[in-house]
């Protein structure tokens, strides 16, 4: 049998000409699998036909869940609109298609803010306020306006203290505010500030709190606890574009003394490396607690607004080629405007 060398394969399934393969089936093959795996849009694995996401409807309170029209495929979005029709829905549970149950639900309150819902719970994102394409087929994202939140304190396998982590996350490169945080990522189990290096979220918008890059924003930057890192400090970073595409793929990984942002137009061509190097002083070693949060900072500082199509979570920290794989798998499923 002849040796094929990693990356060949990898670019091989990415653009799926030879063999069919999801993001996080590229991910395992380079030995960095996915621990966490979210999604409205579409399947992330290419064998996956389980429920996308959960939705419930006003009129009566039912829920109902989304799946694939096929496995791998994109999420069933008539069976949602025949689901909702003649009232409203929203998304109540994103589900963890890595087989670790590490689903994303409402979020509590926290140190910086209790949401507006029964017991100070974040709101639930309209289930319709994002409608897209992949290849032509309908789909909806999750828009995120100030007040929502998702979370899950009790994730499990996912990076805790100093150990490696990848994440990468498809949002709208047009939806954001300077307000804190629209989030990806890994945070803390309380819902408190536990302090600097207890986080390691993507972070998408164009808050100047803390570091920014070039022009205007919005920006890529990395939410690693009391501050937002575009670089290896808290300041201007003119390798750190500001993002004009409409739909953006973020790229964040991190380990021992390292770790890198990078992004790309989600609808072509390559990713760009934005910072790669040691941590931030003060940030090594790492005290990540794994928690997953998504559109909220890690004590639920939810002002922020944003929308997300899909995003994953590592064990270990993949290598550019993987993530470059990834990146031409999520230009083949052809984000576009519905």
């Amino acid at each position: 049998m002849s040796f094929i060398p990693l990356r060949v394969t990898l670019a091989l399934v990415a653009t799926g000409t030879l063999v069919a393969a999801g993001p996080c089936d590229i991910y395992a093959a380079g030995d960095t699998p996915c621990v966490a795996a979210h999604s409205t849009t579409r399947a992330l694995f290419d064998d996956f036909d389980g429920s996308l996401y959960q939705v419930s409807r006003a009129s009566d309170g039912t829920t109902t869940d989304i799946a694939p029209l096929t496995a791998g495929g994109v999420a069933d979005a008539a069976s949602q609109d025949t689901f909702c029709a003649s009232t409203t829905c929203n998304i109540t549970i994103i589900y963890d298609q890595s087989g670790n149950g590490n689903d994303l639900s409402q979020a509590p309150p926290g140190g910086a803010a209790e949401g507006p819902e029964s017991g100070g719970y974040d709101s639930l994102s309209d289930a319709t306020a994002a409608p897209i394409t992949l290849n032509g087929q309908a789909a909806y994202g999750v828009k995120i306006v100030p007040g929502n939140g998702y979370r899950n304190d009790n994730a499990v396998k996912t990076a805790t203290g100093d150990a490696a982590e990848g994440l990468y996350a498809v949002v709208d490169g047009t939806d954001y505010n300077d307000q804190c945080c629209f989030d990806y990522g890994n945070a803390e189990t309380s819902n408190d500030d536990t302090g600097d290096a207890h986080m390691e979220a993507i972070y998408f918008g164009n808050n100047k709190g803390w570091g920014t890059g070039a022009g205007s924003g919005p920006w890529l930057m990395a939410d690693m606890e009391n501050g937002l890192f575009s670089g290896e400090s808290a300041t201007y970073n003119s390798g750190d574009p500001s993002i004009t595409a409409r739909f953006f793929t973020a790229v964040l990984k991190g380990e021992s003394n390292e770790w890198a942002i990078r992004g790309g137009d989600a609808t072509t061509g390559d990713l760009s490396t934005y910072y790669s190097g040691a941590r931030p002083s003060g940030y090594n070693p790492m005290l990540k607690e794994g928690a997953i949060i998504l559109g909220i900072g890690g004590d639920n500082s939810n002002g922020a607004q944003g929308t997300f199509y899909e995003g994953v979570m590592t064990s270990g920290y993949p290598t550019d080629d993987v993530e470059n794989s990834v990146q031409a798998n999520i230009v083949a499923a052809k984000y576009a405007t519905s």
